[in-house]
């Protein structure tokens, strides 16, 4: 049986309409995403730069890359994760980072891991990723390349797999103390927060080299900025680092001294 009844045309949907309910949540032309505000002065354009690749290393990295990719998430984006194994759903959502916004994938086999991660990077505003296996030349150009072609951001945590070639940006933790221990060789108390220093290097803007002093994470799981640094130790004197000692009752101890670490050319 065929339906011979009169034929009712249906209006033509309304382009603009239609553009809204397909455009994404975050617009390709918005070439910088949010970054908490202890953070933005790390990044070249206060934030995460759309199409940027970011390399985070030292003590703390997986902290520093999740609180990293906080705002982002907060605004909106969507985070995906790549191997990265040591990942604390609690730490993250402590760091700020919206756990709706999170997905988490586990670390793809070596022959696939480039074309997996490319996919990943089509879809997700922001791909934190770590690897053990060597990187070939040519998945890291085509990563890089899609990250600048989509608007997304790139951001590699160390591993046993190197990188060959740099990232845009380089954070780099340069020393780390934590705070809640009694002083003594053997230590005791609870660890309530860790100090670090962190270095930012890299290519274009970020080129100038520029250090920041935080809590990662502070007492509260969350990342602060130190309030004071103290002056440079004079080069002729020599210095040890202090031992932070065990908190007061409803606060923190902050160590008296925060020594700059050595550096090799």
């Amino acid at each position: 049986m065929f339906d011979d009844g009169p034929v009712v045309a249906r209006p033509a949907p309304d382009l603009r309409s239609l553009g809204t309910r397909a455009r994404p949540l975050t617009l390709g032309a918005e070439r910088v995403l949010p970054a908490l505000p202890v953070l933005a002065p790390l990044l070249p354009g206060r934030g995460l730069r759309r199409g940027s690749t970011i390399g985070v290393s030292g003590p703390g990295a997986t902290s520093l890359a999740l609180a990293l990719v906080a705002g982002a998430s907060q605004a909106g984006s969507w985070v995906v994760t790549v191997g990265v194994e040591d990942l604390g759903f609690v730490a993250a959502g402590e760091l700020g980072v919206d756990l709706e916004r999170l997905v988490v994938v586990a670390a793809p086999p070596p022959g696939s891991w480039g074309t997996v991660v490319a996919a990943l990077a089509d879809a997700f505003d922001v791909v934190i990723v770590r690897t053990d296996h060597r990187i070939r030349g040519s998945d890291a150009r085509r990563l890089a390349a899609r990250a600048r072609e989509r608007g997304g951001v790139l951001c590699r945590l160390p591993g046993r797999g190197r990188w060959p070639e740099p990232a845009d940006v380089e954070l780099t933790v340069t020393a780390a103390t934590w705070a809640g221990l009694a002083p003594g060789p053997h230590g005791a108390g609870r660890l309530s927060a860790r100090r670090v220093e962190v270095v930012r290097s890299g290519r274009r803007e970020a080129a100038r080299p520029v250090r920041a002093e935080l809590w990662l994470p502070g007492p509260d799981g969350a990342v602060a900025p130190v309030a004071v640094r103290p002056a440079a130790a004079s080069p002729t004197t020599p210095t040890t680092p202090t031992t932070p000692t065990a908190p007061a009752a409803g606060g923190l101890h902050c160590p008296q001294a925060w020594v700059e670490p050595s550096r090799t050319a």
